[in-house]
């Protein structure tokens, strides 16, 4: 039997957002409303409402204090599959994609994190007239790729996002365009993970594979530059990467650049992000340069550190000439 026609007329921006979530498996509202109806919370708490009553959007059970969480329904998913919708993504059963929707409670909160800093950029980016976004996709399947583990073989990393900005260039029917890939720091992970993923991409890089990825050849390599965007929870461990990473081997100086949650949140394209480089020239010859041994034992706490750096260190805007 067919299911009854929905009470509702679907609108473009319905189905896009019945497919983003598709793709990223959870939102909040606010995300919704940053990413699909620009920022208008009333509206979209209206059309949400709709949405969820004709059984496309379902909603997890959360406490009372925290924020509903909205996921695709199989009624949805359906519907998007039967008119085309999802073509161009990886296909999946109906069984397979309701096992994929079906979220940990110990992944919930770092994929909501990820959306943050998604629905930030496109806030962020909305209003701009140079620059906006051609891809934000934070599926890692669409994202991942195979790189050389210095002395372990080949190794599949799998990248929180990936984005892509374009900037038209005056004149021109040409424009430049930034590639990032995003890491969302998961504060129960040991830096060591955070290290390894970083060599991961500077292998990438420097074998070619991002060329090759956009079509073009490994010899081409300058030609297809990126940058790791890292998040931390807190300028201390924002810090402790940065160290890390400059005392890699090889160092990775400006590949990376990191932030804190609260900064990327707040104004992603902000004076908000640093490069181990310019950690490391903020620090040398300080009392809180790592060549000056402390005594050993375990990690210890330095807030001073914290301070200092947060008045000395260049911040730059990412996407600055």
């Amino acid at each position: 039997m067919p299911e009854p026609k929905p009470l509702i007329d679907l609108q473009e921006r319905d189905l896009a957002l019945l497919r983003g979530l598709f793709e990223c498996r959870i939102m909040t509202a606010a995300h919704v409303a940053k990413l699909y109806f620009s920022g208008k919370q009333e509206y979209t708490k209206k059309r949400l409402q709709k949405l969820k009553a004709a059984g496309f959007i379902g909603e997890r059970t959360r406490r009372v204090n925290e924020p509903s969480i909205l996921f695709l329904t199989r009624r949805a998913f359906t519907l998007l599959n039967r008119e085309g919708h999802l073509s161009d993504l990886p296909q999946l059963s109906a069984n397979s994609f309701e096992a994929r929707a079906d979220v940990s409670e110990l992944t919930v909160r770092h994929e909501l994190e990820i959306m943050d800093v998604k629905a930030a950029f496109h806030a962020a980016l909305a209003p701009d007239k140079r620059f906006s976004i051609i891809e934000f996709s934070t599926w890692p399947l669409l994202n991942q790729f195979e790189t050389l583990r210095n002395g372990y073989g080949s190794a599949l990393v799998k990248p929180d996002s990936f984005l892509s900005i374009c900037e038209p260039i005056p004149g021109t029917q040409s424009s430049d365009r930034y590639d990032f890939f995003l890491e969302v720091d998961r504060s129960s992970e040991v830096q060591d993970v955070l290290l390894t993923k970083a060599n991961d991409y500077l292998n990438y890089y420097v074998s070619g594979g991002f060329a090759v990825r956009n079509g073009a050849t490994a010899a081409d390599k300058k030609s297809f530059p990126f940058r790791v965007l890292i998040v931390l929870k807190s300028a201390e461990r924002r810090n402790n990467t940065a160290e890390r990473l400059m005392k890699s081997n090889p160092p990775i100086l400006t590949l990376t650049w990191l932030t804190t949650l609260a900064e990327v949140t707040s104004d992603p394209l902000g004076a908000i992000w640093i490069q181990p480089k310019s950690y490391r020239e903020a620090i040398t010859g300080t009392p809180f340069d790592p060549e000056r041994k402390l005594p050993s034992g375990a990690y210890r706490r330095r807030s001073e550190r914290e301070a200092f750096v947060e008045s000395k260190i260049q911040k730059l805007h990412l996407l600055e000439s």
